[in-house]
């Protein structure tokens, strides 16, 4: 007998969904110490005894149904007519294809069922689709269970209470965000596609979508802006004084002197003079806590802090959310409910010694958290459970835990208070401020001391009257400096403020403008292509990079969720209006094909520029793909004068020129990307760096 008959044989059982593997694990032991584990191919399942109930536990890989069109021929646009099928149709996925098979043969002889997804739209849409497909209309009898933390006592409580009628709302915005998404995505890109098909004959995959539209259209306007940018002199001006064996900087009361003369004169009027300190200004202020991180929150303060990109932050996140070591990431909530019981998560964290101290001395207190204003119905803001790592986290990781502990003790702590000091000092007429901050009670700053650079900068006491001697005044010629480009932090926050994409989203959107060669380096740039898809948008189909129109979706399925509206009246609005864009861009399907590809051409060559040759010194290294073998080296355009400089590549993974030499060798470096995480590495095989392990980013 199969493992799989052994457990449908046993029948009268519960069948329990969960979202991933990992979570599936966790129920599990959270039901029992030691459940029966069967490996039925590619599939864990598990099964518990309890009490008088038994639960068959699966899991899912993260959507195992996706949205398809039924016209299969990619070259025709607008196509409307979709349906949802299983992923390994679609991809031809044996993994998937099995672990549909295994539940739906769990599910002929269950009793009963659990949506045991993670609660929020995705999770909600991943276990209504299981149920629908695999379990053959079990959507409408599962039950669900609600929890935000993996930890052993929230599963066996979700459990425990898992009813009826939670998240069908949010089911339903969940597929129909993915039918509107798709239907946005699958056209626009096949009418970008068939455009340079149908003006060069060639082809390379484009895409633009509902939110990458807008999204783009931010980098490229800032970056118009930046390249129209005028730089206006000013200039500014700043006196050293002597105090108390001291040397003090004092700046000129303005910022920015506007003219040259005028500046002159300052200048011309304070040498040789001294000063005298006209008023003493001291401030008491107090600086409050931060507030529990949301998602968002969380993803900016990792990029300022760590390094990290919002994409690298959520796929730790969650990892450490699988391990019970925090509470589910994918919210917007700056609220942390007494429910999650602070008293225990701080008493938990005092086994770890690197946070036991400060545990200690928040446990002695009063423990009210300094809230923000959003809130999330499914989940509270990100905070850490107590558990001890049962793994050893990699540093960065580790970095990432630290900061949500640390900005949990903060939300707890009292307000910082300081106090500013502003020496005024006339010199010839002219004021100059002499500034000073000191930290009064650290309060927050103190729990949160590894991630802030408050610094303070006490200043000797000065008194009203006194004359202090002044070494010199000096004048600096400037420039207004253009607005900053956004980097991937910002750019979330843009999108964050203007309410278009989700929580769980806007990181993927970020990566796969990068990932379709639209932007560019770390400081966001927008490529020739970027730039041309742009272009093209503005000027046949302005609509699709309209700020309010996708906001107006994203509160359209924000309405479905709260039940009051169905799908259906959204897609048909979305058909109407993408209608418009389609015709449009059939139409001009020329102009637009010979734009786009001229685009590509030019981004084409420069991906595949590593640097300047350094064995001829004249010519540049490039990727070349053999028309022979097909697999891609690195050979010198020189080559027809004799160079003979190359390099092997490796033949998977995505290669990006880093424009930098190798320190050692002089030779380009490059990055290869094989799974989230790029390596860099010099392209030179005899290299002495060859001899060290690669340097792998993230």
């Amino acid at each position: 007998m199969s493992a799989l008959q052994s457990l449908t044989s046993r029948g009268d059982y519960t069948l329990v969904i969960c979202e991933k593997p990992d979570a599936a694990r966790r129920v599990a032991e959270a039901l029992e110490e030691r459940p029966e584990h069967y490996k039925i191919g590619y599939s864990e399942v598990f099964l518990v005894e309890r009490g008088e109930k038994r639960y068959v536990i699966c899991s899912s890989l993260g959507h195992l149904y996706t949205v398809a069109d039924l016209v299969k021929r990619r070259s025709i646009y607008p196509a409307y007519d979709v349906e949802w099928v299983p992923i390994s149709q679609a991809e031809k996925s044996a993994r998937i294809a099995e672990r549909i098979r295994v539940i739906s043969e769990l599910a002929k002889k269950a009793n009963f069922f659990i949506n045991s997804c993670d609660f929020d739209v995705e999770g909600e849409t991943i276990g209504y689709n299981i149920l629908r497909y695999a379990c053959g209309g079990k959507e409408t009898v599962a039950l669900r269970a609600k929890f935000s933390t993996l930890t052993a006592e929230e599963l066996r409580d979700a459990i425990a209470k898992a009813k009826p009628g939670l998240g069908g709302n949010l089911a339903e915005a969940g597929r129909t965000r993915h039918i509107v998404d798709f239907m946005y995505g699958i056209n626009l890109s096949r009418a970008l596609v068939e455009s340079i098909v149908s003006a060069t004959g060639g082809y390379r995959t484009m895409s633009i979508g509902r939110v990458q539209g807008p999204t783009l259209s931010y980098v490229v306007e800032r970056e118009i802006t930046i390249r129209n940018f005028v730089p206006l002199p000013y200039w500014s001006a700043d006196a050293i004084i002597q105090k108390d064996g001291r040397r003090l900087t004092a700046n000129y009361e303005k910022e920015k002197i506007l003219q040259l003369k005028l500046a002159q004169k300052v200048i011309d009027d304070c040498t040789g003079k001294d000063g005298t300190v006209k008023e003493v200004k001291k401030s008491v202020f107090r600086e409050p806590p931060p507030t529990p991180f949301n998602l968002g929150d969380l993803q900016r303060e990792a990029y300022r802090c760590i390094g990290l990109t919002p994409s690298q932050t959520l796929y730790m996140a969650e990892r450490l959310y699988l391990d019970a070591l925090i509470s589910y990431p994918r919210t917007s909530s700056q609220k942390l409910p007494p429910s999650i019981n602070y008293k225990k998560i701080l008493t938990g964290l005092t086994a770890m010694t690197g946070f036991r101290d400060h545990a200690f001395l928040l446990l002695s207190g009063k423990l009210v958290p300094h809230e923000g204003p959003k809130d999330d119905p499914a989940h509270p803001a990100i905070y850490p459970t107590g558990e001890i790592p049962k793994r050893s986290l990699q540093p960065k990781e580790f970095k990432l835990y630290a900061l949500i502990v640390r900005r949990f003790f903060a939300v707890f702590a009292e307000d910082a208070i300081r106090e500013r000091v502003a020496a005024i000092i006339d010199i010839a007429g002219h004021i100059f401020k002499v500034n000073g901050r000191t930290t009064l009670r650290a309060g927050w700053l103190a729990y949160y001391a590894d991630f802030i650079s408050h610094q303070d900068k006490p200043i000797p006491d000065f008194v009203e009257g006194e004359k202090v001697k002044v070494l010199r005044v000096k004048l600096y010629d400037k420039f207004e400096q253009p607005p900053p480009r956004f980097n991937q932090s910002s750019l979330l926050a843009k999108m964050e403020e203007d309410s278009i994409g989700t929580k769980a989203t806007r990181a993927e959107i970020i990566h796969t403008l990068y990932s379709r060669g639209y932007l560019a380096e770390a400081s966001m740039s927008a490529t020739s292509i970027g730039f041309s898809v742009v272009e093209t948008m503005q000027a046949h189909s302005p609509a699709i990079l309209s700020i309010d129109m996708t906001r107006e979706i994203e509160t359209s399925l924000e309405r479905i969720e709260a039940g009051g509206i169905d799908g259906e009246q959204v897609v048909e609005r979305v058909m109407d209006e993408l209608g418009k864009s389609l015709y449009s861009m059939k139409r001009a399907e020329a102009e637009i094909g010979k734009r786009l590809n001229s685009a590509v051409r030019s981004v084409v060559a420069e991906e595949n520029t590593l640097g300047t040759c350094p064995v001829c010194k004249e010519g540049n290294l490039i990727i070349i793909r053999s028309r022979a073998s097909g697999k891609r080296f690195v050979g010198c355009t020189n080559y027809a004068k004799g160079c003979r400089a190359s390099a092997p590549l490796p033949q998977r993974g995505i290669i990006r020129p880093l424009r930098k030499a190798c320190k050692t060798c002089g030779w380009p470096t490059i990055s290869a990307r094989f799974s989230r995480f790029p390596m860099t590495f010099c392209i030179n095989v005899q290299c002495p760096t060859k001899g060290k392990k690669w340097v792998r980013n993230g």
